[in-house]
């Protein structure tokens, strides 16, 4: 290490200020950063000293997305081998996973990091390193079928619309994954909704629990519904189900969770707010079910959570620091809006039974409006202590 921080210090000459190389600092510090400590720090008090910083968050969620990646690779393997009838093979679900997928990841970085190198030399400033995060999660939400073009197009309106006109990184309203999700969804409905999206190869088309729910005759149980395409709860909860790439697997991201918990990157109020509310909205709706009501309101709410990207969108979108609420009692009511929203959306609105991707960037709009009344309603409180003593 010795020896690649002299090197480091050799070339950064080049690209100091009035050096010919000045205008691409940013991606020198960016590199040098990534290898390094950073080499300027404060001399004077007052400072804090704490090995956390922006990168270290961001490389926490990396590694909390591990499973989730994994399992990402695995299962789109083993969709293409059922598809095909193809003999069992573990990694040879890995292979043919790992083949489908890895392009739509480099993809999603090499575009979102394009925008994000061109906007920091633009303005001048340090490449955040937010979009290595975005860039794994966008592709992580996605069907493994897209066309690569789409991926391109849809982190590039993330990063540039969702994120950097607001300032960049630490100054979105948005989640940018999500935002560049929805654009997808919205300009290319064709390849982002329907069973043909879930098809690992031409000719089969499977379709996914929840649209078998969304679909199933009004007054049937959603279960058996569920059961009679195949599907049984263990295997939605492991994920071995048609889904995008990263979210099929409940149990991976609750894997992911309790890294993110020990780690203290993510919040567990917004989690454990997403889950009241779901569990709370669907109750409502099962309690008023009738012979005629849609399946989904006889669907438990345990069910619920292990469905489309519940688990991942409450645990890796919903606890963005930068676009959810800010004080400890917001982060309930964002939470739990969040997962009273998703049921709502899937109970009211059948021809798009997801739900939690609206419900997300819904509430990130409203997120600075709970922290408002929050902080204002805190404000009154001791404003009252005050005038009483």
């Amino acid at each position: 290490m010795k020896f690649v921080e002299n090197q480091m210090k050799k070339i950064g000459g080049l690209f100091a200020k009035g050096k010919p190389l000045e205008k691409f600092f940013p991606f020198f510090e960016a590199i040098d950063t990534f290898l390094l400590t950073p080499g300027t720090r404060t001399k004077k008090a007052p400072f804090v000293r704490d090995a956390v910083d922006l990168k270290r968050v961001m490389v926490s969620v990396i590694i909390a997305l591990i499973p989730c990646i994994l399992m990402g690779f695995y299962n789109t393997g083993y969709q293409i081998q059922t598809a095909k009838g193809l003999e069992y093979s573990f990694w040879g679900c890995f292979g043919l996973g790992l083949a489908k997928v890895l392009p739509i990841i480099l993809v999603s970085y090499a575009a979102g990091g394009f925008w994000e190198a061109l906007f920091a030399v633009v303005r001048k400033h340090e490449i955040n390193e937010g979009f290595l995060v975005t860039g794994i999660l966008y592709a992580l939400i996605l069907p493994p079928t897209i066309p690569l073009w789409q991926v391109a197009v849809g982190i590039s309106f993330g990063v540039v619309i969702g994120k950097e006109i607001f300032g960049g990184t630490g100054m979105n309203v948005l989640n940018p994954a999500l935002t560049a999700r929805a654009f997808v969804f919205f300009a290319y409905p064709a390849q982002m909704s329907g069973d043909a999206v879930w098809a690992a190869v031409d000719g089969f088309s499977r379709a996914t629990p929840l649209a078998v729910v969304a679909t199933a005759q009004k007054g049937t149980s959603a279960i058996a519904a569920l059961t009679d395409a195949g599907y049984t709860f263990k295997d939605m909860f492991l994920g071995f189900i048609p889904g995008s790439i990263g979210e099929t697997s409940a149990l991976a991201c609750l894997l992911g969770l309790g890294f993110l918990l020990i780690a203290g990157v993510a919040s567990w109020r917004v989690v454990a707010g997403c889950a009241v509310g779901l569990t709370a909205m669907s109750l409502v709706f099962f309690a008023f079910r009738g012979e005629n009501s849609m399946a989904f309101f006889n669907l438990p709410p345990y069910w619920h959570m292990v469905m489309g990207g519940f688990a991942f969108g409450s645990i890796f979108m919903a606890t963005d620091p930068v676009s959810s609420s800010a004080t400890e009692t917001g982060k309930w009511i964002y939470g739990i809006l969040i997962g009273m929203l998703v049921v709502l959306i899937r109970m009211v609105n059948p021809a798009y039974p997801e739900g939690v991707m609206l419900a997300i960037l819904f509430m990130n709009v409203f997120a600075p409006l709970i922290d408002h009344f929050i902080v204002q309603q805190n404000i009154k409180r001791r404003r009252a202590r005050a005038t009483a003593k």
